[in-house]
């Protein structure tokens, strides 16, 4: 795959990432740092929880799940960073030695009416685990560069 720019997406179109496992360890060190509710770093705590054992933080995995997607390059030539996330959804709780892997499929793509050289491009992002079953679900909302040395000056209105 070479270098793919907003020009070159379209909605429908779908990436996937390899699967990380994500272990205790990880869970509570991510957790003690950003996220450091008892659900999230002590285990003998989250026993007693609804969740009958410790978790990841929400945030947790939706930062494991776009570094997985950020590492198969696909948006590493046109990528200008976000303006935000439109929809987030904790959907099942992730637990130790759960396997998780990231699935994208460009929802919308528009060129910008006031920056030729870039547009945005809505992506859907579902994390799955090692069930296929949704843990995470998100809309971004991502800056994205148009191909450089096109004709880019007939930006939409």
């Amino acid at each position: 795959m070479g270098e793919l720019y907003l020009d070159d997406f379209a909605p429908g179109d779908r990436f996937e990432s390899p699967g990380k496992t994500l272990t205790e360890a990880e869970i509570v060190d991510f957790a003690f740092r950003y996220d450091p509710q008892p659900i999230h770093i002590d285990v003998e705590a989250a026993k007693g929880s609804p969740y009958g054992g410790l978790i990841a933080s929400g945030f947790h995995t939706m930062a494991v799940g776009f570094r997985m997607l950020w590492q198969t390059g696909v948006f590493s030539a046109c990528s200008l960073g976000s303006p935000g996330l439109d929809d987030v959804r904790w959907l099942l709780p992730v637990r130790p030695g759960d396997t998780l892997r990231t699935v994208a499929e460009v929802v919308e793509t528009r060129p910008s009416s006031s920056k030729p050289d870039r547009g945005i491009c809505r992506v859907k992002y579902t994390i799955l685990n090692q069930r296929d079953e949704a843990v995470l679900t998100m809309t971004a909302v991502q800056i994205f560069a148009r191909r450089p040395g096109a004709d880019n000056r007939k930006a939409a209105p």
